[in-house]
């Protein structure tokens, strides 16, 4: 909790948000030049607008009970034994998305929420903005006195990405986030649970 209201407040901070405005214009401008759709540029655009409701997700995501501990099922069996069955963290988990720089604030929060450390893997035309972001996460979690690599940022090489589907004595869980091509791919290649 304590890490999710540092991040809301990092990304409210208007030092953060000049930071970020550089490098999405700078992101924005590449893709642009490469012939990227409309579509696409949009979904790479990160506003005021846009910071101000990636702020305020994070805010609702701090504000959930925590999810860890929880029992979610008991029940007594005929020989007195009593069974429960209790949430825990999945661990580390994969994220593979595509040009949107705000899934990677979402996903790091998500998984911080749920006790689990998150490895980012977004497209190449966010690059710059998802370095910003996650340096902004990582600050966070310094912060609350927690370690930093619980958040890591995974560079948009697909060599590196096959090496980190093959994993799965590291890796916990892979969601995959984007296009069809992209599940697909990520279901037949990875040996970890999608």
């Amino acid at each position: 909790t304590q890490a999710l209201a540092a991040l809301t407040r990092e990304l409210s901070a208007a030092a953060l948000r000049q930071e970020l405005t550089v490098a999405n214009t700078a992101d924005v401008a590449a893709a642009q030049a490469a012939g990227q759709p409309p579509a696409l540029l949009d979904r790479l655009r990160l506003d005021g607008r846009r910071l101000d409701a990636l702020a305020q997700a994070i805010a609702e995501i701090a504000a959930q009970p925590d999810p860890v501990g929880e029992v979610v099922e008991r029940r007594a069996r005929p020989n007195g034994l009593f069974i429960e069955r209790v949430r825990a963290p999945l661990g580390t988990v994969l994220m593979i998305y595509e040009a949107r720089p705000n899934v990677t604030a979402d996903a790091a929060a998500l998984c911080l929420r749920a006790g689990s450390a998150a490895l980012l893997r977004g497209g190449s035309e966010a690059w710059r903005s998802n370095q910003v972001l996650v340096a902004a996460v990582r600050r966070a979690l310094r912060s609350a006195g927690l370690p930093e690599a619980a958040v890591q940022l995974v560079p948009p090489e697909r060599a590196l990405l096959e090496s980190l589907l093959a994993l799965e004595d590291l890796i916990d869980l892979c969601i995959p986030r984007g296009g069809p091509s992209l599940i697909r791919f990520i279901a037949q290649t990875s040996r970890i649970p999608v």
